[in-house]
């Protein structure tokens, strides 16, 4: 059962195995100020006494946030066991991230703001670009005759046509 309830009634739960470092827990207290709506489609999950079961992290942040209200879901009839294993289920992340579309098709620095954790490759921008002091020969020299077959790792076997006089 799902309600809007004054957060002085929602209780952390004590066993709570999750812990959220500082740095991680400015940007959820800054996430939830700047859309609290998020709050009512994933509210706090508590049993019939109000004790967190899931979301001990968000309840810390909306009280730093100076929320006065959070939305609950009420987990009613559940067993110890159901309780203790929806602790630990509702925070294993079992999907993974596709880090080529969210590094193309997403804000990285947004991305980060609202507590993705991004991989080394995110860290430094690429790097420009730069001209070196490389010179490209008038006449290259090969040893290439009429009739080799190249060999290469990432190609495979290529024959080079205008060494054979079939160039078109």
């Amino acid at each position: 059962m799902k309600k809007l309830v004054n957060i002085a009634e929602v209780k952390e739960n004590p066993n709570n195995p999750r812990f959220i470092k500082d740095s991680k827990f400015k940007k959820l207290v800054k996430s939830i100020k700047a859309f609290p709506e998020m709050l009512e489609k994933r509210p706090i999950v508590v049993d019939e006494d109000m004790i967190v079961l899931g979301g001990n992290m968000r309840l810390k942040a909306c009280k730093s946030a100076g929320l006065f209200e959070v939305w609950v879901d009420i987990a009613q009839g559940w067993t110890e066991e159901q309780k203790a294993e929806f602790i630990v289920k509702d925070n294993v992340g079992f999907g993974e991230w596709d880090w080529d579309i969210l590094a193309n098709e997403w804000d990285i620095d947004l991305l980060d703001e609202w507590g993705l954790d991004l991989p080394p490759m995110f860290d430094d921008p690429e790097p420009e670009a730069t001209e070196d002091d490389y010179e490209e020969p008038e006449q290259m020299q090969v040893d290439v005759v009429l009739g080799d077959l190249i060999e290469t790792e990432s190609v495979g076997s290529v024959m080079c046509l205008s060494c054979m006089g079939l160039q078109q």
